[in-house]
Parts: C-alpha cells; sequence; structure tokens
C-alpha cells in the first residue's frame, strides 16, 4: 500500500527501495546470463538447390541467420540412367533423383529438405532427430530459433498462429501443387485447368492479404510461415510462359491480383529472401525435364498419377 510506503521512516524506505533495486538486478542478471549462455542451434541441411519444397527451409533458416546454423548439403540432384529396356522409345532413358546415403537414412521418405541436428559440444550429427515436410521446417526452424515478437515467422498470438496454419496449408494446396499440374500434364485442357485453380487460388490469397495493413500476410512488415509457404513457388512462376506460352502469365492488369503482386515485390526486396533465390536460367533448365515429362520424381510422378503433388504416396510414386 503506498500510502503505509509514506509512513515509513526514512531509513525504512531507503531499505526497501534497495532491496527492490537488488531483486531486478538479480533477475536482470540471470536472464543476461541465460541469453549469453545460450547455446545456438546447429543442423546440416540436406536440401537441393532448384527445389522449391527446400526453398521453403531455406528461407526460414536465413530469415533466422544469427539464432541458427546450417550446413547446407546437396543431398538430392538428377541423373539419366542408361535405356537399356528402350523404356522411352527415344533411346535415351528418363531422368531419375539421385539422393546421398545420409538422405535415406535420416528421412523415410528420402526428401528434401531434412534438417540433422548437430551436437554443439561433440559436433556430431544426429539423424534420429531429423526434421522434415517443408512446412514442419518453417515451424520448427522458427521455434528453435528462439526469436520473439515481430521475427517470429508463427506469431505468437494464437489467433495469428493459428490464422498462419491454415493459409500455409491453403496456399500450398491451392497455389502450390498446381504448379507441377500445369507443367507434367500432357493434355491442354488438363494444364489450362491447373493454372486457372492457381489463379483462384493467388485471388484467395490477395483478398485475404487486404485483412492486414501492409503488403504481407501479416500486419507492421512481419513475414509469417505463409510468406515462406507461398513464395518458392511464386518466385518460379515465369517459367509457364517460357514452357507453355502468353496464356500462361499470371496478369499484372488484374485489379483482383494487385495485392498478390504488391506481396511479391515487397518479398523479393528483402535481403534475406535475396540470398536463397536460384539463377533463374539454371532452374529454367532444370525443370524443362518436368515440362517434357521426362523427370521421374516423386512430385512428378504423382501428378502423372492424376493426384496432386501434395498428395503424393511414398510407395505408388517410387521409381
Amino acid at each position: 500500500d503506498i500510502i503505509l510506503f509514506f509512513q515509513w521512516s526514512f531509513f525504512d524506505q531507503i531499505t526497501f527501495i534497495r532491496f527492490i533495486y537488488q531483486c531486478l538486478r538479480s533477475v536482470c542478471l540471470i536472464m543476461t546470463s541465460s541469453v549469453a549462455t545460450r547455446k545456438i542451434p546447429k543442423f546440416r541441411y540436406l536440401s537441393a538447390w532448384f527445389c522449391p519444397f527446400a526453398h521453403r527451409a531455406t528461407l526460414a533458416l536465413e530469415h533466422h541467420a544469427g539464432r541458427v546454423e546450417y550446413e547446407w548439403v546437396e543431398a538430392l540432384g538428377w541423373e539419366q540412367r542408361r535405356d537399356e529396356n528402350n523404356v522411352t522409345g527415344t533411346g535415351q532413358e528418363w531422368w531419375y533423383h539421385w539422393k546421398a546415403d545420409e538422405l535415406k537414412r535420416a528421412n523415410p521418405s528420402a526428401l528434401v529438405p531434412t534438417l540433422i541436428p548437430v551436437d554443439p559440444t561433440s559436433g556430431k550429427s544426429d539423424d534420429t532427430k531429423a526434421v522434415f515436410e517443408s512446412l514442419v521446417t518453417i515451424d520448427f526452424i522458427d521455434r528453435i530459433s528462439g526469436a520473439t515478437g515481430i521475427d517470429r515467422l508463427v506469431p505468437e498470438d494464437p489467433y495469428d498462429a493459428a490464422r498462419c496454419q491454415i493459409w500455409a496449408e491453403k496456399v500450398n494446396r491451392d497455389c502450390c501443387s498446381p504448379y507441377y499440374g500445369v507443367l507434367v500434364r500432357k493434355d491442354e485442357n488438363e494444364r489450362m485447368e491447373h493454372f486457372e485453380k492457381l489463379i483462384k487460388g493467388l485471388k484467395s490469397f490477395s483478398l485475404e492479404l487486404q485483412k492486414t495493413p501492409g503488403a504481407l500476410f501479416l500486419a507492421d512488415g512481419q513475414v509469417s510461415s505463409v510468406d515462406y509457404s507461398l513464395f518458392p513457388w511464386a518466385y518460379r512462376y515465369y517459367v509457364f510462359e517460357h514452357y507453355r506460352g502468353p496464356q500462361y502469365v499470371i496478369a499484372k492488369d488484374d485489379p483482383d491480383l494487385s495485392p498478390y503482386h504488391e506481396w511479391f515485390n515487397y518479398m523479393v526486396s528483402l535481403d534475406s529472401v535475396c540470398r536463397t533465390l536460384p539463377d533463374k536460367d539454371d532452374y529454367l533448365e532444370h525443370i524443362g525435364k518436368y515440362a517434357d515429362s521426362s523427370a521421374r520424381s516423386k512430385v512428378a510422378n504423382a501428378v502423372r498419377r492424376g493426384v496432386a503433388a501434395h498428395e503424393l504416396d511414398d510407395e505408388k510414386d517410387e521409381y
């Protein structure tokens, strides 16, 4: 009670103030010590430069640079096997993924991204604690980074966190998976059907962007898991015109897509994003394997089988 405080003697008041000061000082020292002794988590990051799914994890890792450390390991690539049985009828076999042994050990699906924790004391990695699935890795990296406030990719507020989870899954389903349908499917009507679904997804995303001030999904310039879930594909949409023609260009004069374009321009202006971008010409050459249907990856096989990319099955789509 403040009235009782002023009824104390001057000596008692000084003694009480000193006590409070010492308590606060002790709390500050404990907090400072905790921050100073916190060991930065480190990972072996099994990735592939061309993969948009892995790009999601790369974005999260670079967003939290200084809070999380990683060693990039190129663990997935392409090989063209000898066509000894004339499988293709062209004299050349399909393109298949080669996979590093470490990736096959750490991840049952042998897909990137895969994060393997490294013990900060011994320097040894533990693939029994591997974390994978691209949307999961964004959330995991964000949690383990120790970031707070506006630096978080998944907000601390439960409502905003739920909204991010809903929309990360929605853009994955409606704006990312159709990308492969445009490239892999051979029938022109089917390609356009996938493209129209993608545009519908982007328009829905545009409407949601308008619910908060600023260009990003969250307010106050806070980059979120939703932004990083969509961006790797948004950056790659340019391949449509090259492989499928001008009718597959995402219109910039459509007012319903204006928020999307504003969002994209903001994202590519971020230094943490720019550090992650693959060379456009190199990627255009890579994705040609999907456009001419010579790629035999799990994603391509799933789309070829007639399901969405996010519905791939490890057994049915193996190669």
